[in-house]
């Protein structure tokens, strides 16, 4: 019964990463979906609040620890702001004003790169001849992705701005949360972040939206998607894989996130990229792995005799 117990807890551990991409894959296409229906900062701001109330929920069954001082909450609330409203600020946005899901995906899926270099110049690590190759390829093929795209008529160049933006929102984020919220409870931890990125959402859409949200059966399933799958489930899959030693993998898997949301985007969008976009994809996936991938012996693996 051990032997089948631990059998299982080690297959969990080997799909959880993977998931964890196709779920942040399909937030992109999601938004797309429910973008018809509400307005950007409004549609952030609902999902925001339910999201916080059942992780509150969650926190409150499963007795997680708070932040011991307020100094710690603050710290935790920057990060959700960074990471919350103005990255999905800025994707959402991108989407609404016709940027391509896809295209989305790409320009902040060079968000480990920018990390990457970024601590390498400010924490004083060299910067590889491969990491310097990973970072022109990847910058050159988002260029190349968003003139193609721009050049047919599919977005705009205040989407790619407002995309650029959620760029530099979750790079600034990530640095931030990892430098300042170590000892986060993830799940309290999503209640503190959730609560401070509905403040912004929510003074935005009260000075500059309607505020009507359209329930639609597809709204709905939209909304249930963004705030179950991904705001609750993605977060718990992410709390899942630091407790098994995992979450290396998820950052070493993050360069198929683009070409992940892309062909979902194609599927149910029939979003498509033509010869020159395309190239700039795969020169942007490559990129982002040179800079990202790790050898495998990082993740503890060793061969086994044959």
């Amino acid at each position: 019964m051990s032997q089948q117990t631990n059998g299982s807890s080690s297959l969990l551990a080997s799909l959880a990463p993977g998931s964890f991409v196709i779920l942040w894959s399909s937030g992109f296409v999601f938004a797309k979906m429910a973008l018809p229906y509400a307005e950007t900062m409004t549609l952030l701001a609902t999902r925001f609040l339910i999201a916080m109330a059942l992780m509150l929920v969650i926190s409150l069954i499963w007795k997680a620890r708070w932040p011991k001082s307020m100094t710690q909450a603050l710290h935790i609330a920057i990060a959700g702001i960074l990471l919350h409203a103005t990255y999905l600020g800025g994707v959402f946005a991108a989407i609404e004003r016709g940027l391509e899901a896809g295209v989305a995906a790409l320009i902040v899926g060079i968000q480990p790169l920018l990390v990457a270099f970024v601590a390498g110049i400010f924490l004083k690590e060299k910067i590889t001849a491969k990491q310097w190759t990973g970072l022109v390829l990847g910058v050159s093929g988002v260029i190349l992705v968003v003139w193609s795209k721009l050049e047919d008529g599919l977005g705009t160049e205040l989407g790619v701005a407002i995309a650029v933006i959620a760029l530099i929102g979750i790079s600034i984020g990530t640095v931030y949360q990892k430098r300042f919220c170590g000892e986060m409870d993830l799940r309290t931890g999503a209640v503190i972040q959730y609560t401070a990125a509905a403040i912004p959402t929510g003074i935005l859409a009260y000075f500059t939206e309607t505020m009507i949200i359209n329930w639609t059966g597809e709204m709905i399933f939209a909304m249930a998607w963004l705030v179950i799958v991904l705001s609750v489930g993605a977060i718990s899959l992410l709390y899942l894989l630091i407790r098994k030693g995992a979450a290396s993998k998820v950052s070493s898997l993050f360069f198929l996130v683009p070409p992940t949301a892309s062909l979902m985007a194609w599927i149910l969008y029939d979003e498509v990229f033509q010869s020159a976009a395309l190239i700039g994809m795969i020169m942007t996936v490559l990129g982002v792995a040179l800079v990202n991938l790790k050898p495998i012996k990082r993740f503890g693996l060793r061969s086994r005799p044959g």
